[in-house]
């Protein structure tokens, strides 16, 4: 290499930082995300607590009047079922022209369904046990509302809490990046330490920009819940709370016997087996009854007309209804098993949830945030006396908020769980409402039975 080579080398290479002032590279701009105002809760100045929260949901959430709709309907199945048959008014006139007369005879005929064995009353019995499932199901689906409006508060309070906690980590990577390019001029710092400062602080700032994107979805949410549109009102409430211990066998139980779906259950299945009964009697013939009064004009005297018929259950018998009645009973028996068995289930994955979360919390508030907090004060304290630098202070500031971001992940879960274990197990509520019919059985015609 020739000696104007060697030179032009020289000269590519920077001077030792520290020798001379020399400009570090540039702080990242702010995405434009971060410039625009935080649209979130609080800047209206309404504020609602959770209890406003659910009665607002309780008016405005459409599942709920879907659930009442069931009811409605299922009652009015009720009514129709037991009503009895309207009777039959007819006019007769028989040979009428013969020999140029008015006819042998002409007259008003009354007929009437009289309904046996009972098939009235079963079958309006079999639709009040459906209006008690319908009724079991909208109090389901009032907890399934009334839950995912709990758990979606906790959340947005949640969120806003991480919203603040990132803005402090945004700020404390900010400062971590000023102290490299100040080491950068000291000399004690190189420009692939500023470089990866400024990838750092990037990075917080984008977390911060997804954090606020997370709560703008979780205030939608939850006005999608409500009914209500939620942007700027400020959510008052406790995110933290005391965990109470609680016992598996014990919770379960009382699931098992209180649930609104196993009451529901239970009505559907006493509404088959009334079902069963009344397709049982289906082939008792109902007699039709009638009775008139008319003019014989060949013997020119007031007569009367009576009779009586039935169908004889000879071909059909209602057996292949019988069949799917009893299957449909079958069927629903099962089905109580197949619910408990979810239940149980479901309960399992919560009562875990609920016991980790209070594990963790536990911990947090007794040790972990406590020792995380006085290692921050005591670094603060070395820096201010010189002994040590403020890189050090910074790494324990975001250890120290990094903790307190976990600390509101188990708190959120912690309340998930407490919530569903307290409510039945139920979520949903943006879900349609269930009837109390599943797919398959017998329904309602005009006349239902």
């Amino acid at each position: 290499m020739d000696m104007s080579s060697m030179n032009n080398l020289a000269a590519m290479v920077p001077n030792k930082p520290g020798h001379q002032y020399q400009c570090p590279p540039a702080m990242p701009a702010i995405p434009m995300a971060t410039q625009k105002p935080n649209s979130s809760v609080g800047d209206s100045g309404q504020q609602l607590d959770l209890a406003s929260l659910l009665s607002i949901a309780s008016q405005n959430n459409p599942t709920l009047r879907q659930a009442q709709a069931h009811v409605s309907a299922e009652t009015g199945k009720a009514i129709q079922a037991g009503l009895y048959p309207n009777p039959t008014v007819r006019y007769s006139a028989e040979q009428i022209g013969v020999d140029g007369t008015a006819g042998e005879f002409q007259g008003g005929i009354i007929s009437q369904e009289i309904v046996r064995g009972g098939k009235l009353q079963l079958s309006r019995s079999k639709f009040l046990q459906r209006v008690k499932a319908a009724e079991a199901l909208a109090l389901a689906q009032q907890f399934r509302v009334c839950n995912d409006v709990r758990i979606q508060f906790y959340n947005v309070l949640a969120q806003q809490q991480k919203v603040t906690i990132q803005i402090e980590l945004v700020k404390s990577s900010k400062d971590a990046n000023v102290t490299a390019r100040e080491a950068f001029n000291m000399g004690q710092a190189n420009a692939a330490d500023v470089r990866r400062m400024n990838v750092a602080l990037q990075r917080t700032r984008l977390n911060l920009i997804a954090e606020q994107n997370k709560l703008r979805q979780t205030v939608r949410g939850l006005s999608a819940l409500t009914g209500m549109e939620l942007n700027g009102t400020l959510l008052v409430g406790e995110l933290d709370g005391q965990s109470i211990p609680i016992d598996f066998e014990s919770v379960l139980s009382e699931l098992f016997a209180n649930s609104p779906e196993m009451i529901a259950a239970r009505c559907k299945l006493q509404a088959d087996k009334i079902t069963v009964q009344r397709e049982t009697v289906e082939p008792i013939p109902n007699l039709q009854l009638e009775g008139g009064v008319g003019h014989n004009f060949e013997a020119n005297e007031t007569v009367a007309v009576a009779g009586v018929s039935f169908r004889l259950p000879i071909f059909d018998r209602n057996q292949g209804t019988i069949q799917q009645a009893r299957a449909d009973l079958s069927r629903q028996c099962s089905e109580l098993e197949r619910l408990q068995g979810r239940l149980k289930q479901d309960l399992a994955i919560q009562f875990e949830e609920y016991q980790t979360a209070t594990q963790y919390l536990d911990q947090f508030r007794q040790s972990i945030l406590l020792e995380l907090k006085e290692a921050y004060r005591l670094m603060l304290e070395s820096y201010k006396d010189n002994r040590t630098d403020w890189n050090e202070v910074l790494l324990a500031q975001s250890d120290y908020f990094t903790a307190r971001q976990e600390y509101l992940d188990w708190l959120l879960k912690w309340r998930k769980a407490d919530v569903l274990i307290e409510g039945m197990l139920l979520h949903g509520g943006l879900m349609a409402a269930a009837g109390p019919t599943p797919a398959g059985h017998i329904d309602a015609v005009a006349k239902p039975r």
